[in-house]
């Protein structure tokens, strides 16, 4: 584990940096307060620090107060003790007060160092596996659990913030709407698992041929929308036909079985004057694979948004 040590005194700075490398911490050194505010500021800076009380530019006390007045911009805790010849019960109330976890006086017990490590070792270990049980709900909540694209309520979510944005930036976003070809007879030749391989694998290659700021979730089933930032209807037309070509042209392995899996594609682009809302853009796009899907499937339909009827049909 990494440790910030500031001491303005290079006899202390060298003891303490031998004492805490020799109990296996990873030292980062600060000749004064100014210098280890920078640290504290860097992008990944260590969790634990002992701060000497008086040094130039900053105190010990001036740092924490500045850590602990960032704090809430930040997603991590940095445990900090004060090291100090001070020893009076004003001067512990005064470090506390600033933001300190605890207090040493100088010179220090290495014993007591050690015992007073430990409960900010702990508290740092038990917020990364707290921030771990968080990032793993969070994407419990968001993502689908066979394919891990969005899931059907994320993707929205996602539709709705690109259409503002698209909005604000007078710039069209491309809809898609993409079913699998024929997806139940896969079930029903091959088995689930076979089914679930299949979506696996449509999911990496669309996800491989998209832009890292597109978006793919599942929509429902064998179905999965994608939405295309900045896409007008050529650059939708031409992205869309280059998902469908990556299905297209290399069967599928599952199982012992080799098999070429196509896909329907309907897609729609929003036309940033209009302010069409998500909903109406996917009943668009629907409609379009539903022509796709009645006209042979394996291909790309592209309904403009402002000239579709009011009446969509339902997709089989």
């Amino acid at each position: 584990m990494r440790i910030l040590i500031a001491d303005d005194s290079v006899v202390s700075r060298h003891l303490l940096e031998a004492t805490l490398t020799r109990w296996g911490y990873e030292v980062v050194v600060a000749s004064d307060g100014s210098e280890a505010w920078n640290i504290f500021q860097s992008e990944n800076p260590p969790r634990l620090a002992i701060l000497d009380w008086m040094m130039p530019g900053m105190t010990g006390p001036d740092v924490c107060r500045h850590v602990r007045a960032t704090a809430k911009d930040k997603d991590v805790y940095s445990y900090i003790i004060l090291l100090s010849s001070k020893g009076e019960r004003e001067d512990l109330i005064e470090g506390m007060e600033a933001g300190a976890d605890d207090y040493l006086t100088k010179p220090f017990d290495q014993h007591e160092l050690k015992v007073r490590l430990r409960p900010g070792v702990r508290i740092i270990e038990l917020q990364g596996e707290l921030i771990s049980a968080r990032e793993e709900l969070r994407e419990q909540a968001t993502k689908d659990f066979l394919t891990r694209t969005w899931n059907r309520l994320s993707i929205l979510d996602v539709f709705e913030r690109e259409l503002a944005r698209g909005a604000r930036e007078n710039r069209p976003v491309g809809v898609v709407l993409a079913d699998l070809d024929h997806f139940k007879s896969v079930n029903d030749t091959y088995g689930h698992f076979a089914g679930d391989a299949v979506l696996r694998e449509f999911v990496r290659r669309v996800s491989g041929c998209i832009r890292p700021y597109d978006a793919i979730g599942r929509y429902g089933g064998e179905e999965f929308l994608i939405i295309l930032p900045g896409c007008d209807e050529a650059a939708t037309r031409k992205e869309t036909e280059r998902m469908r070509a990556v299905l297209a042209d290399t069967p599928m392995s599952f199982t012992q079985e080799s098999r070429l899996v196509t896909c329907s594609f309907g897609a729609t682009a929003s036309i940033p004057s209009e302010g069409a809302t998500a909903e109406w853009l996917i009943r668009v796009a629907d409609d379009a694979l539903y022509r796709a899907k009645r006209h042979g499937r394996n291909q790309v339909v592209f309904v403009d948004s402002s000239a579709a009827s009011a009446q969509q049909p339902v997709a089989p």
